[in-house]
């Protein structure tokens, strides 16, 4: 009992201090970021301009790993029961009050939780189990495909603008 209630304590504690949980549902897990109220981690996603939610079912379970936020290494995971809330329902309502705060650069302010209720789907997820035993392998997957790149070609003429001599005076 006494490790039941250090489990579900460790969960809560790690889940509210971190800015970002990775949910794995049927395919690859992802990072989310999250608030968490009243004893679950709420997300929100799969509208424009939101965070993509593939394999997160109502109904269904995902696998939740928190990391640390200062050291951004694993804490502790968890088995999460997977809910979708209702729009116009006060538990929706309340879940959102808590996201809206948390949501960084939202195009429309004031007028992201309308959006939200007519093209995002805000999900619950209740912790079931946890655990904190560190695995064998190190966890690392390939990255998912993306079109985003990082590096291009130098353009031609900055190296010799870097690295021209400077002429004595």
């Amino acid at each position: 009992m006494t490790e039941e209630l250090l489990g579900s304590a460790l969960v809560e504690e790690a889940t509210k201090k971190s800015g970002l949980v990775w949910v794995r549902g049927t395919g690859p897990a992802r990072a989310l970021w999250h608030v968490w109220h009243d004893g679950a981690a709420h997300v929100v996603g799969d509208g424009p301009g939101e965070q993509p939610l593939p394999g997160l079912v109502d109904g269904g379970t995902a696998e939740v790993t928190v990391r640390s936020k200062d050291k951004g290494g694993r804490l502790v995971a968890w088995t999460a029961a997977v809910r979708e809330l209702s729009p116009g329902t006060e538990e929706w309502d309340a879940a959102v009050a808590e996201l809206k705060g948390k949501r960084l650069n939202a195009p429309d302010g004031e007028e992201m939780p309308g959006r939200w209720a007519r093209e995002c789907r805000v999900l619950r997820l209740d912790p079931r189990t946890s655990t904190t035993d560190l695995p064998d392998g190190s966890l690392a997957a390939v990255p998912l495909p993306t079109d985003a790149v990082t590096r291009r070609p130098v353009p031609a003429a900055l190296p010799k603008l870097l690295f021209k001599r400077r002429r004595k005076a």
